[in-house]
């Protein structure tokens, strides 16, 4: 067993077995019962490249003989960066084959995020491209081993420079002596969270692929389903919502983009008749406001799923017009609860609600500071257990008392309502976080970069309202009395190697900060003296 990794209380997980929510089955066998199932037909289309589930099935048990052979062992922490490339999908099962545990970095992530995982996670592995995005990973690389002695392998997906290349790893398949049970932690992923850099969400095989089965059957994915992966595959919502892994639990077919914009994504739909895709709200705008000007038709595209932040009733009023298809809301977390809009729900339920729980066994509370349930349309906290949601993050004790109740609930930082129905109608964040366009800056973070600098005397980070990305973060700054120019600062959180999403976009240079009756800062004043007329300071 993992140490650091809260399981379920063994009645609960007997519970889950005895209704049939867990299978008992893990990855590797899931991909080879799908390969027996659907052997010839189109697993993954990856630019000109594509594999059936066969090959995709044999190229795994090739990956993870080699990986093995390389030292790679069960519960290995190994962290993948990689794009929307077959490589991603490949090292992911054959991770999962040896028992050793992804830990899933962002595209995005820098030299402050990657160096945290490998030391946090005591990662033994990194696997990244050679450049993406005009980026060198292999450079980032030298950097985070330089830092972290222990991560032994750098694995590239493309020229390998000093390192090893991953294609150069592929070797004779052997049998593995220790494959997992489905009962392990199979990866961790990372969380949106409000203190400090991302926890670690620990799922298993059982918890997991009950999440993909139950996003399947209410998504209504078929082996006829092609699904378009947009969104970078590491986030929880495109991996398994139902995601990448849902439609290879389908017997559909994945068809990777490298990149998001209509430019390359409706293409990429025409092409390969895509039946189902997934977006953020920013980016559902972008295509609607293309397909609406260039008079785009996509006659296969049936669902459009938006999640990852709140979608406006305006908005998710256009999608059926201007493209076709369904809109399919989706809310959720890495940490377990995901809801969805029904494909047959009423236009209404759709626009103006972010779904319902997709599991009959799903648990959903909304209460009140003091934990005390509110009445049906009243908005509160909302907190949620269930057959796929985490009872702890791993390695942290402290943190899992304040964010688990002592029956098992999750305490997911959000503010909801519920519908006679069973809906939920999201409303905001409880925590300290910003959703900016669905990426999750965590406040106290960027404050603590911030405070590194020597004329920042204190700081804080709040969200501002953005009719684009639905919130982009502002700094206010009190300076320890040398002059400050904001494009300095924007520059030392670079050279700190801090996600570009996580730099403010706004910086506002004040004497004070306003206080609450306690001395607190209080965000919610600094918020209030942020309006849509004051310039963004550059």
């Amino acid at each position: 067993m993992l140490s650091g990794y809260q399981a379920w209380p063994e009645e609960v997980a007997e519970r889950y077995r005895q209704e049939g929510c867990w299978e008992g089955i893990t990855f590797g066998e899931m991909l080879r019962q799908r390969a027996d199932l659907y052997g010839n037909r189109v697993a993954i289309i990856s630019g000109e490249d594509q594999f059936t589930y066969s090959e995709l099935d044999e190229r795994v048990d090739r990956l993870a003989s080699g990986l093995y052979a390389k030292g790679i062992r069960q519960y290995d922490r190994v962290i993948i960066q990689l794009p929307n490339i077959t490589a991603f999908v490949e090292a992911c099962f054959a991770l999962f084959r040896i028992g050793a545990l992804p830990v899933f970095a962002l595209p995005l992530h820098r030299k402050s995020e990657i160096t945290y995982f490998a030391r946090f996670s005591e990662a033994v592995a990194y696997l990244i491209p050679d450049q993406d995005g005009g980026f060198d990973y292999r450079t980032l690389a030298e950097e985070v081993q330089a830092e972290v002695p222990g991560l032994r392998h750098i694995f590239v997906a493309g020229e390998a420079g000093p390192f090893t290349a991953l294609e150069d790893v592929y070797t004779e398949p052997v049998t593995l002596p220790d494959e997992p049970t489905s009962s392990d932690v199979t990866f961790l992923q990372l969380s949106g969270g409000s203190t400090g850099l991302s926890k670690m969400i620990p799922r298993t095989h059982d918890d997991y692929i009950y999440s993909l089965r139950r996003s399947v059957e209410v998504c209504g994915l078929s082996p006829e389903s092609v699904y378009l992966a947009a969104l970078p595959v590491a986030h929880n919502y495109p991996m398994s919502s139902p995601g990448i892994l849902g439609t290879l639990y389908a017997g559909g077919t994945i068809v990777l983009s490298r990149g998001s914009s209509p430019d390359e994504a409706f293409p990429l739909i025409m092409r390969h008749q895509v039946t189902i895709t997934a977006l953020v709200p920013p980016l559902a705008l972008v295509w609607l406001n293309a397909a609406a000007a260039r008079g785009t038709k996509l006659p296969s595209l049936q669902v459009l799923q938006v999640g990852g932040a709140k979608f406006s009733v305006e908005v998710a009023s256009r999608v059926k017009p201007v493209l076709g298809c369904t809109l399919q809301q989706v809310f959720g977390m890495a940490e377990g609860l995901v809801n969805y809009t029904r494909l047959d729900d009423s236009e209404h339920v759709i626009t103006h609600t972010q779904g319902k729980p997709m599991s009959p066994y799903d648990e959903v509370r909304i209460v009140d500071d003091e934990d005390v349930e509110v009445e049906q349309g009243q908005a509160g906290h909302l907190l949620t257990r269930g057959p796929y949601t985490i009872r702890g993050y791993y390695k942290a004790e402290e943190h899992n008392a304040r964010s688990f109740t002592t029956e098992g609930f999750y305490r997911t930082g959000d503010i909801a309502s519920l519908t006679a129905d069973g809906y939920l109608v999201v409303e905001g964040r409880a925590k300290d976080q910003i959703n900016r366009g669905g990426d999750k800056v965590a406040a106290e973070e960027v404050e603590n970069h911030l405070l590194a600098h020597p004329g920042v005397h204190d700081a804080a980070l709040v969200s501002m309202p953005d009719e684009y990305l639905g919130e982009r973060s502002c700094a206010f700054i009190v300076p320890s009395g040398e002059a400050l120019a904001v494009a300095e600062i924007k520059s030392f959180l670079r050279n700190r190697g801090l996600a570009s999403y996580k730099i403010p976009d706004r910086i506002e240079l004040v004497d004070a900060f306003p206080k609450t009756q306690v001395g607190k800062v209080s965000k919610k004043a600094l918020r209030e003296m942020l309006t849509i007329e004051q310039p963004v300071s550059k």
